[in-house]
């Protein structure tokens, strides 16, 4: 039993303890002076041909050099859009980010699309517009976007001339543009040398100099943040910056100190995550974080010849493996904080991830993914990822394609757990504290999937806005307790914050079974001495309980189940039917009467995983009392 049965007992220490984890994998052995021995100079270490090595790119791209052409051809005509002021600043005034947003994406994607089809044809027939599309770049004031710009000291939304600061979005527009600046510098000169010098000088001011001479920037984590985060957003940009430096600098020196830099500041994100491996995050935002940290170190795998790596790490291999024991199936995800339920990240991506850590769990996974799909070459600005799609194709494409994952998964550190039984149940619970990345106020809530299908689902978020990361955040109701699968208690929800957490985790992997005590997850007005929810999951139900102790009993107690589909409720049942699977939630109808409440999703981010409406059922407690306990069943009928 010893070896099923164990309590986390250390948690509320590793919680908090896990940020300042000195781990330092990347930089306690390695120093500028050693990394400038081990530097690949002049670009050679850029595993891709050349733009005049047409054999090179014909072997490269293969069977998708017509696509890449014709993808091009569309965008011979493109209307360069103009941001305009009042796009920056509407975010200020609304909280709209997309007005800014959806016409430097549409610029970005045809920028790409042109530098794709020039690189495939190599005729020259595209560089005008890539021309027009470069020096537009170049006139703008900022790569950073409208909703990012409040880093800069004026805290506005309107780009400051006097100051750069890096974003996620200037980050990976600048690598972008030092690969076309790699790859048509000597073709633009051919045009007018003042083409290449401006691109060179704006990717300079923009991206390197800010990256070399500013340590405020939050996602560096060399200031830390009064709550100990460093997220997705550190991996992400330095590896956009360090490109960029990669494929400009040409003194030694300066780039062993840049690229040492980078690793201080990547060793804060790696110190941060926790050691089993799991995103906070959730699987939408995977390929940012572990994926990014991947593609970070192959960078720098490129760039010192080897010399560098962490890829035989375990944890680096566990937080790759994380995106595939989070895959439910049909495209579904185990989906906790702001993670959509669906399914985002590239398989291109997962392969080479899986194939750099050794995982043949995550390489036949992805090559299961390709199946499924007609394409798998990544697009856009994100442009080593393209690339390195390119590269990879036709191996991805004939490697053994299967998703195996185990019975059971848990993530102790992070408190994820799944379980998963041989009817095609699949349970998804966690404990975790109510400040995580991303976070919601959901400790000790749950989904579940019947026939690779949601039943009890997370909704996930809707369309980023102002509000989104700012005071009112949890008053969408997306972030809060009572739109979870979770109690509301003497008629409080759980809070945001640190100190608001599961405890007292028992975890029995050969009974897959997990039970957790919430009570400190609310505030002091629920009074709540202990409140112990319990998952179970059998051959062919899960059975959830939640026993409690209350100071008093002031209010009903309320369960709350988050569901879609086709909704019937009767006495001691609600029944459930999505895509044709059948299944019943039982409880005493003696102990609760049953609240439906529809809720509609006009936010297309919900919608389109969704549809038109979600449903949050409510089994309101008939009897105040302060010690009791509930049970409730799931079944497949």
């Amino acid at each position: 039993m010893k070896n099923f049965l164990f309590v986390i007992t250390f948690l509320c220490i590793s919680l908090f303890a896990h940020a300042s984890a000195e781990r330092n994998l990347l930089a306690q052995n390695n120093s500028s002076a050693k990394l400038a021995g081990m530097l690949v100079m002049d670009r050679a270490w850029v595993p891709y041909p050349a733009y005049n090595d047409r054999a090179g790119w014909d072997k490269l791209l293969g069977d998708n050099k017509d696509v890449l052409i014709k993808r091009g051809e569309k965008q011979l005509a493109y209307q360069w859009q103009v941001i305009k002021a009042t796009d920056y600043l509407e975010y200020e005034r609304s909280g709209d980010r997309n007005i800014m947003q959806n016409p430097n994406s549409d610029n970005n994607n045809a920028l790409s699309d042109l530098v794709l089809a020039e690189l495939a044809e190599g005729k020259g027939r595209f560089l005008d517009q890539i021309i027009n599309g470069v020096y537009y770049n170049c006139e703008r004031t900022s790569w950073v976007l409208s909703a990012h710009l409040t880093a800069q000291l004026s805290k506005r939304t309107l780009p400051d001339h006097t100051e750069q600061v890096i974003d996620l979005g200037s980050g990976e527009l600048g690598s972008f543009l030092s690969w076309v600046y790699y790859f048509f510098h000597a073709e633009f000169d051919k045009v007018n040398p003042i083409i290449s010098q401006r691109l060179y000088d704006e990717i300079k001011h923009k991206i390197i100099d800010p990256y070399r001479n500013v340590d405020r920037f939050w996602w560096m984590g060399f200031i830390p943040r009064s709550d100990g985060m460093v997220n997705n957003w550190n991996p992400w940009t330095n590896f956009n910056c360090l490109q960029s430096i990669a494929l400009l600098e040409d003194d030694r020196e300066q780039l062993s100190k840049d690229l040492y830099r980078s690793m201080l500041s990547v060793d804060k994100f790696i110190n941060y995550v926790n050691e089993d491996g799991a995103c906070e995050e959730g699987p939408s935002y995977w390929g940012h974080a572990a994926g990014k940290l991947y593609d970070y170190l192959q960078l720098v795998h490129y760039m010192t010849a080897g010399g560098v790596t962490l890829f035989d790490h375990p944890m680096i291999k566990d937080m790759g493996e994380y995106i595939s024991r989070s895959y439910v199936g049909n495209s579904w995800v185990v989906n906790f904080a702001d993670a959509s339920a669906k399914f985002s990240a590239p398989e291109s991506l997962i392969y080479r991830y899986g194939k750099a850590v050794k995982s043949k769990e995550m390489m036949g996974f992805a090559s299961y993914l390709a199946q499924q799909k007609s394409s798998t070459i990544d697009y856009g600005i994100d442009f080593f990822r393209v690339l390195e799609s390119l590269t990879y194709n036709q191996e991805l494409k004939g490697y053994t394609a299967s998703h195996i994952t185990p019975d059971v998964t848990v993530y102790p550190e992070t408190q994820f757990y799944y379980f998963k039984n041989n009817n095609d149940f699949f349970l998804a619970t966690k404990g975790g504290y109510n400040a995580e990345s991303h976070n919601h106020n959901d400790a000790g809530t749950f989904s579940l999937w019947i026939d690779k299908t949601p039943i009890f689902i997370d909704a996930g978020v809707g369309t980023y806005t102002r509000q989104t990361f700012g005071p009112e955040r949890y008053s969408i109701w997306t972030m809060r307790s009572n739109y979870h699968n979770l109690p509301s208690v003497n008629g409080v929800e759980q809070k945001f914050g640190k100190q608001y957490k599961a405890n007292d985790i028992l975890v029995d992997e050969k009974k897959k079974t997990l039970s957790l005590n919430i009570a400190s997850a609310y505030t002091e007005e629920a009074t709540v001495k202990q409140w112990i929810r319990s998952y179970q999951l059998k051959a062919n139900e899960l059975i959830v309980k939640d026993k409690f102790t209350l100071k008093n009993a002031l209010q009903s107690n309320e369960i709350h189940f988050m569901l879609w589909g086709d909704i019937n409720i009767k006495e001691g049942k609600v029944a459930i039917q999505v895509d044709g699977k059948k299944v019943a939630l039982l409880f005493d109808k003696n102990t609760f009467e049953a609240n439906i409440e529809t809720i509609q999703l006009p936010d297309v981010r919900l919608s389109r995983v969704w549809g038109e409406q979600i449903y949050r059922l409510t089994l309101k407690a008939k009897k105040k009392v302060m010690k009791g306990g509930y049970t409730f069943k799931i079944i497949s009928e």
